[in-house]
């Protein structure tokens, strides 16, 4: 990682005071900001507004030699990717599935897996798998049985080994119940849900292309909903409930009215025991049911036993191949939650997955095969009921109609 301190001083003057780049340039040490920092002086050497460490600096030392100059890479079986350099250095990655949420028991057993194979180097994809690098067939073989043999007391892998090309990848998901105070639904146990149901489908190459599911357990969307194959969704669908006797003593009226993107909420006053207390009432018409209220105000609480659920919402994906970048699109607007095990909803997805794997061309996407075959036939296929709330599109602008690499040519545009 290189500063260009020339050009940093000629934007800030002297106000840096002090040349780090030397210091950025050494191995990454986590105790460096402890031995620089001098309480008689607080502001020398300070490395807190420089942001992460250079992610160059924990690379595998074959990924340092060869960074940039991989010629191929090969998926030679589920879960597992060679990649050759130009100058004829292999490696081998097993990808691993593991939960977003887990026990530091685990974390250990994984640094341990890490130092006995991999000289102690890991990665974390951005599906929360797991990613050992190897740099011998003889290790593969020993990391691979290795990872076989362990598992949880239940008899299920604690590392299965999959989640590459045409399968089922490994689920993002949110927080759900255990860690925040706006969800509709969990997290955790749904995915580990659909997941048991799909492990075949995540350990094979059996699919017409890569399906990627994601889940996000309230509106506000922590996971990637919008743009999935398969979007798990919690939602809410009632009001907050307002709790005339804790307004004032937990909340700053005027935040809460502020914090409703849709003015929903406003001030009032009612009577409580004999007294005269400010509170607030919510149009109910006009609630989008976010729960932003309530993260500034407690006393308007969202959660509702009967009223959330979650809603399934298919054909979105990133990729630029074949077609454009899809939003996903909503199918199934509502299932109650059904807690520990989710069936009404993984009976729903079995069934969207399945009609896919039968219907779709190969490398045709979940989106792609549901407009060329129609949308009405998709629901159809799908043995999903259409309704009114089925009807849903997103609309771009005007002027970004053809901002991707799908842009098609035509006697129209030669005068660009």
């Amino acid at each position: 990682m290189a500063l260009d301190m020339d050009a940093l001083k000629e934007l800030y003057g002297d106000k840096l005071g002090f040349d780090i780049s030397e210091k950025l340039a050494e191995p990454y040490d986590p105790e460096l900001a402890g031995k620089l920092f001098d309480p008689k002086k607080p502001m020398e050497n300070r490395l807190t507004d420089l942001g992460p460490p250079f992610y160059g600096q924990f690379f595998p030392e074959v990924i340092k030699k060869n960074y940039g100059e991989w010629k191929t890479h090969e998926i030679v079986q589920p879960g597992v990717i060679k990649y050759t350099a130009e100058g004829g250095d292999q490696v081998w990655v097993v990808r691993c599935g593991a939960p977003r949420l887990m026990t530091t028991d685990m974390v250990r057993e994984i640094c341990e897996i890490a130092d006995k194979y991999c000289e102690g180097h890991l990665r974390f994809t951005t599906r929360n798998n797991l990613e050992f690098h190897v740099t011998s067939e003889d290790q593969l073989r020993a990391l691979m049985d290795d990872l076989k043999s362990r598992k949880f007391p239940g008899g299920s892998y604690k590392f299965p080994v999959g989640g590459t090309g045409a399968s089922v990848t490994n689920i993002v998901h949110t927080q759900g119940w255990v860690h925040c105070h706006t969800p509709a639904t969990d997290a955790s146990s749904v995915v580990k849900a659909v997941m048991d149901d799909m492990f075949e489908e995540f350990q094979s190459h059996k699919l017409p292309a890569q399906v990627r599911i994601a889940l996000a357990c309230c509106l506000n969307m922590c996971g990637a909903v919008h743009c999935s194959d398969i979007a798990i969704l919690g939602v809410h669908r009632k009001p907050p409930f307002v709790e005339d006797d804790r307004v004032t003593g937990v909340c700053e009226i005027p935040l809460a009215v502020a914090s409703c993107p849709l003015g929903a909420i406003k001030p009032a006053t009612v009577e409580v025991d004999g007294k005269k207390i400010k509170t607030v009432r919510v149009k109910n018409e006009r609630c989008m049911f976010c729960g932003n209220c309530y993260t500034m105000c407690p006393a308007m609480p969202l959660a509702d036993g009967e009223g959330d659920g979650i809603a399934i919402l298919v054909g979105g994906k990133i990729s630029n191949r074949i077609s454009a970048p899809k939003f996903s699109k909503l199918v199934i607007p509502y299932i109650p939650n059904e807690p520990p095990h989710f069936e009404s909803t993984v009976k729903a997805i079995r069934k969207i997955l399945n009609a896919y794997s039968e219907g779709a061309n190969k490398y045709e996407r979940i989106g792609e095969w549901a407009e060329r075959i129609g949308w009405e036939r998709f629901f159809e296929k799908c043995d999903i009921p259409f309704t009114d709330k089925s009807i849903d599109d997103y609309r771009l602008a005007y002027d970004t109609y053809h901002t991707t690499t799908q842009f098609k040519w035509s006697v129209h545009t030669d005068n660009f």
